[in-house]
């Protein structure tokens, strides 16, 4: 696979994470306390808005290691595993680009 289509995948990701941050913002946005809803309602809206504030941060921590690996991308560090220094199978790549580790040390 060439650099060009990992870095069109890369980009179609980070695009597709930026959106997901901004839908997960709004979400996670708390709940006006004048809004007239039900005891029970507000304790879900509450614990849903918990929910919503867990997927940005993982989405934010995704987009920093996309980019982080984009900018890797033509090096000579670009695939190799931040602890072994070994080759990411290209695989992994594709499907989770955001990986910093091979399989074996990502556990």
């Amino acid at each position: 696979m060439k650099n060009s289509e990992i870095k069109e995948k890369l980009l179609l990701e980070i695009e597709k994470t930026e959106k997901a941050i901004t839908d997960y913002s709004a979400l996670a946005k708390p709940e006006a306390p004048d809004v007239a809803i039900g005891r029970i309602s507000r304790m879900d809206a509450i614990n849903n808005r918990a929910v919503m504030e867990a997927a940005l941060r993982q989405a934010e921590d995704k987009l920093l290691k996309l980019k982080a690996v984009l900018e890797k991308l033509g090096s000579n560090d670009f695939g190799i595993c931040l602890k072994c220094r070994n080759p990411i199978p290209i695989g992994r790549i594709l499907i989770r680009p955001e990986s910093l580790y091979c399989v074996n040390c990502a556990k």
